[in-house]
């Protein structure tokens, strides 16, 4: 006969992880849905028996039930939901791992049935290996949200080559192929969207369901679902280094770091167990020289029944579901954990340290306001917008972006282009000398213009026609629509101090700062002025810190921070890979949700070891007592064990 070791595994295989979900796209099988009689028929056969016992045991009576015959009946009930128990433990034995759980059930209900008291025997494998069901069900529910992401790997890609269609598996596309989308469709790798639009489905990486609009030169990210038409992508990163191979690697390897308490109940359970064996044998043998009526029968079922209910299974089960849980809450929305140290350490935040542009800020240069004087508002923009055609720079795009965003008809050039280092641009235009630039420039040609422009805080563009003053365009970076809500609910979320480091100059650090109420800003800082000022805000060693930032000068302070949140929708690879949370949407609002996730993943794990830890000790107290029978030990074990797991799988419920 063969018996289902399902459900049976050690310590360290318990802890759900997510490697175990997660396969290489070569292996990756879709597992057949299993019967409900091949699941879960040993423990079925198992109860139906231990109930004819009972039933035969307390109320028929018969005479052939007695002796061997009720033995056997006993032991064919036990002796399948038993073997697998005794057999890990005596696996484990055999590698040096003596008091583990299996140790514990297997000598308590051996001894259970040396006394004659064979359905405590039989309820106490039953009970385990039912929990144990439980338990899985559980694990599988906490794994869904990860096995989603870990499923979006597509299989194949469609790469054109001479106009030909070929089908082939991503790992072989290259950089530069061409590779069509049609409608409900993949993309297997990253690229640029060739021409046309699409609306595509992203929900798989940033957990977002609204559909996102890709026009022709926008990013395609591998994991996108193509919603509306036939599509071409010009691949830019082969499968192995694009964002959804990055994610799934993150997420593979997010059980490798533990947290502080799971790490710690670990290595509590290895010195508690043996020490309750040692303290059951106490119960048993002790007696015998303090009490006048000792009788061995009795006190060896205390014995056992303090065994059963020392067993540490509640504890080295449900906390690292708890934490699991939290990562897969992540998940589902657009959050991505590395590890389960940084759960925690979220929940204990003090100070948030972030970056302003692509966090705080849209990271696009926008005009802001345009002020003509002397001419025509069209006609400024349409001067300035020719002759900025002409510059790559940032500020020169967002002021033609503005004049095409404007639709006037323009058919103007340019001519005598020249470009003043520092300063701006200078050409002809329809006949008319144009300048544009910074104050310098206006300077440089004598060209009197208001003082008050002096006192623009975000970056000015002047524009001087034929030697006169014509006016300027004030451009400047967007802040996120989220951004004011996050600032305000760090601080409802206990975080005390909140600091802006940027590149950017200082008084526009200054203004941001104004605008959404952090306490402190500091601007003008390179990648190693960053590091410094970042280290004078962590020199306190009382303190949480964690940094958010997006860019590739961001890498350095995210890896000395407690915690490193980087917005990975647009944030560079260097970044993404140093940070130790990642925002997929590149929402501000989501840290919040990714520190609430924190918070209630906590308060579920320290609620999990109170409740394990405070039954066991008055149930110990009472089996040692006398009070507390083997099914008051089932309770103890199997069923704080099961309230744990239900209480951990709660986070998958939960709304942030």
């Amino acid at each position: 006969m063969q018996f289902n070791n399902k459900y049976f595994h050690s310590e360290c295989e318990t802890c759900a992880t997510v490697e175990q979900v997660s396969q290489s796209p070569s292996t990756a099988v879709e597992q057949p849905e299993t019967s409900f009689i091949k699941q879960y028929g040993i423990e079925v056969i198992s109860f139906m028996l231990l109930a004819v016992g009972l039933v035969l045991d307390n109320y028929i009576k018969p005479d052939f039930f007695k002796g061997a015959v009720r033995l056997i009946w006993y032991l064919i009930a036990y002796f399948p939901v038993a073997w697998p128990v005794i057999f890990k433990g005596l696996k484990l034995i055999g590698k040096g791992e003596m008091f583990t759980e299996f140790f514990l059930m297997s000598i308590a209900t051996i001894g259970a049935f040396a006394i004659g008291e064979y359905p405590e025997g039989v309820a106490v494998m039953l009970f385990y290996a039912i929990g144990e069901l439980f338990q899985a069900a559980a694990v599988r529910r906490a794994k869904g949200n990860i096995k989603a992401l870990l499923d979006v790997r597509p299989n194949t890609a469609t790469v054109l080559h001479n106009g030909s269609e070929n089908i082939i598996r991503p790992e072989g596309v290259k950089v530069g192929d061409l590779i069509r989308l049609k409608p409900g469709e993949r993309a297997s790798v990253d690229g640029i969207l060739v021409d046309g639009y699409s609306s595509f489905n992203t929900a798989a990486l940033t957990g977002e369901t609204k559909p996102l609009t890709i026009m022709a030169t926008e990013q395609v990210l591998a994991g996108m679902i193509n919603i509306d038409r036939v599509v071409d992508v010009k691949v830019t990163k082969k499968y192995s280094e694009s964002s959804l191979a990055r994610i799934l690697e993150m997420v593979q390897n997010a059980s490798a770091h533990k947290a502080p308490t799971e790490l710690f109940i670990r290595k509590f359970a290895k010195i508690y167990t043996p020490i309750v064996v040692y303290m059951a044998l106490g119960v048993i043998f002790l007696p015998y020289f303090f009490v006048d009526t000792y009788v061995f029968d009795e006190w060896l079922y205390r014995g056992l029944i303090f065994l059963v209910i020392s067993c540490p299974c509640a504890l080295v089960i449900s906390i690292p579901l708890g934490y699991f849980g939290g990562i897969g809450a992540g998940s589902r929305n657009g959050i991505l954990f590395k590890g389960s140290n940084y759960l925690d350490q979220l929940a204990k935040l003090t100070t948030v340290v972030m970056d302003k542009t692509g966090t705080l800020t849209k990271g696009v240069f926008n005009v802001q306001e345009v002020k003509a004087v002397g001419v025509s508002e069209n006609d400024l923009v349409n001067y300035t917008a020719v002759l900025e055609g002409h510059s790559t720079h940032p500020v020169a795009k967002a002021i033609v972006n503005y004049a095409q965003g404007k639709h006037l008809n323009n058919n103007s050039t340019a001519e005598n282009i020249e470009e003043i280092a520092g300063h701006g641009l200078k050409g002809v235009i329809n006949g008319k000398t144009v300048l544009a630039g910074n104050i310098k420039l206006l300077q440089k040609f004598d060209i009197i213009f208001p003082h008050e422009i002096n006192t623009i805080v975000d970056t000015v563009v002047l524009v001087a026609i034929d030697r006169n003053y014509a006016g300027y365009f004030i451009i400047a970076d967007e802040l996120k629509e989220d951004a004011l809500m996050l600032v305000k609910e760090l601080y409802n979320e206990g975080v005390k101090d909140l600091v802006m480091l940027s590149g950017d100059k200082s008084s526009v650090v200054q203004k941001v700062t104004n605008m959404l109420g952090i306490q402190k800003g500091f601007g003008d800082l390179l990648p190693e002025g960053k590091v410094q000022k970042f280290e004078e805000i962590k020199c306190d060693k009382s303190k949480v810190v964690a940094f958010v930032g997006d860019g590739i000068n961001d890498a350095p302070v995210l890896a000395l921070s407690d915690v490193g949140i980087a917005m990975g929708g647009l944030g560079s690879d260097a970044a993404i890979e140093t940070a130790d949370v990642v925002i997929q949407t590149d929402q501000p609002s989501k840290i919040v949700m990714a520190i609430k996730i924190g918070h209630a993943t906590r308060r579920i794990v320290w609620q999990n070891i109170s409740l394990a830890m405070g039954i066991k000790v008055i149930v110990l107290v009472l089996g040692a007592g006398g009070v507390a029978t083997m099914w008051e030990a089932v309770f103890a074990d199997v069923g704080v064990a099961l309230l744990a797991i239900l209480n951990a799988v709660r986070i998958q419920r939960m709304k942030f």
